[in-house]
């Protein structure tokens, strides 16, 4: 039985300040990297025979700090697929500051939204197309032949794979919150995922994004 653990990085410099981050490449906080440490001791029973992640450091070095905490060097495959969603002219603004300009509504529609595009970026629709096909090509093939893999990438590129793999609808998967650093589990058999479950970690940063609070000091997703 094959077995995939999809991981969101942990908290990174634009999530404390609340910004919209996308493409742009910002580093973890000292909080983000403790919290993949957290993360990486919550997996302690499972052995990873490959790992695949995006080409942003936030993915990366969680990545990296999951799997020094597990004292474990698979094979890493890294991706432009898997990258975060692309804001386009939302990046680096704070989400706060940009509620308030355009209207909570608006934002709300941009952020949550599965086919509406911010301008100049991406949707989650968007994200999937480039998503989806690259786990079914890339990542399935290994737990179709009984692996375990572990998969850390980004808000909006594992909302489309948790959405096909649960059969969820675009609404429900445009609300759908994915948490930093918060395991989500999937066994299969073959092809078909048969079992899944997501692991709460004591401790870690989990909360929602902020519309209304230009800067959230705990950090936020």
């Amino acid at each position: 039985m094959g077995t995939l653990i999809a991981v969101r990085h942990g908290q990174s410099q634009w999530n404390l300040e609340n910004r919209f981050t996308g493409w742009t490449d910002v580093p973890l906080t000292e909080r983000g990297k403790n919290d993949a440490a957290l993360c990486g001791e919550s997996l302690k029973d499972f052995t990873f025979d490959i790992a695949f992640t995006s080409k942003l450091e936030r993915a990366t070095d969680t990545l990296d700090i999951i799997l020094s905490t597990l004292g474990q060097t698979p094979p890493v495959t890294g991706d432009a697929a898997l990258n975060e969603r692309n804001y386009g002219d939302l990046q680096g603004l704070n989400k706060a500051e940009t509620a308030a300009k355009h209207g909570e509504e608006q934002v709300q529609l941009w952020r949550r939204s599965f086919s509406t595009r911010p301008p100049n970026g991406e949707s989650m629709e968007d994200c999937e197309k480039r998503t989806w096909p690259y786990f079914v090509q890339n990542i399935l093939p290994h737990l179709q032949e009984g692996k375990t893999v572990l998969v850390v990438a980004h808000g909006n590129s594992l909302r489309p794979i948790v959405k096909n793999l649960e059969n969820l609808t675009p609404e429900v998967t445009a609300k759908l919150e994915i948490g930093l650093c918060t395991p989500y589990i999937y066994k299969f058999d073959g092809e078909n995922m048969v079992e899944h479950e997501i692991v709460h970690v004591e401790g870690i940063v989990t909360k929602g994004a902020s519309i209304k609070d230009a800067k959230v000091e705990d950090g936020r997703v």
